[in-house]
């Protein structure tokens, strides 16, 4: 294990040991369940006191990247990466960015647009027979009269997700997280009464036929004009919207 103890100054001194922990672990000089040294041996090696050392060692446990284990032969380890946990984040501040307006319709349908289309081609060739069953579950609950807009707002997203998850392809499952969890819950929101769910649940329908048949070219074909029907959607949401403002303020 190689840290640089020498290279903490004397203001934030609870940021800094926890900087330098934090890029010796993301550059692997410290290995995943590898145990850090004591509080005591960390104190004396940065030359800071306890309390400041249990700070950084707080601060780092927050970000997911230590964790705790009691008993004699316990301590602070090094944590295996999170990527469910460093979504939610990202998700987070996406969500935020949305609510506030950094993104405008185009962009967001811009961004589903391509990257799911990236997704169907690689499901299309990935797909197992339980991705299958739980697109075709979705779609199923999709053609329920009996289903509220909330449900069918959650259930077109774990059809999305369920797509994300046939690429079986970690990393785009990762990068594709806040598009999921963020994008699409917004513009459900947006669209909510206005989407005809027969026609979403039939679309859903051709886009899963072209990922069971492994069609990759048919899947991306049925996923673009899936999205290219929603931008419709939202854009007519957007509009009644102003309208509305627009009534309720009157130029004077």
């Amino acid at each position: 294990m190689s840290l640089n103890y020498d290279d903490v100054v004397r203001t934030g001194l609870a940021k800094q040991v926890a900087d330098e922990i934090r890029a010796a672990i993301l550059d692997g000089r410290l290995k995943i369940e590898e145990r850090l040294p004591s509080e005591e041996e960390l104190a004396k090696r940065f030359g800071i006191s306890r309390p400041t050392v249990r700070e950084a060692l707080k601060r780092l446990a927050a970000q997911n990247l230590i964790r705790s284990r009691r008993g004699p032969s316990g301590g602070n380890f090094v944590s295996k990466p999170d990527p469910e946990g460093l979504s939610n984040a990202i998700t987070g501040a996406a969500t935020l960015l949305v609510g506030v307006g950094a993104f405008d319709v185009e962009e967001l349908v811009t961004a589903r647009m391509e990257t799911e289309s990236v997704c169907a081609r690689l499901a299309a060739g990935n797909r197992t027979e339980a991705d299958v069953a739980a697109m075709a579950a979705e779609i199923e609950l999709q053609r329920r009269r009996s289903m509220s807009g909330e449900e069918f707002c959650a259930s077109d997203v774990r059809f999305h997700r369920a797509l994300v998850d046939a690429t079986q392809n970690g990393p785009l499952r990762l990068m594709m997280y806040t598009v999921i969890e963020s994008f699409i819950p917004i513009t459900n929101m947006l669209t909510y009464g206005l989407y005809e769910r027969r026609g979403a649940a039939d679309s859903h329908e051709s886009i899963l036929a072209a990922i069971r048949e492994q069609d990759a070219d048919r899947a991306v074909e049925r996923l673009r004009d899936h999205l290219t029907g929603m931008r419709v959607v939202l854009v007519q949401a957007l509009e009644r919207r102003a309208e509305k403002s627009d009534i309720g303020n009157p130029a004077t």
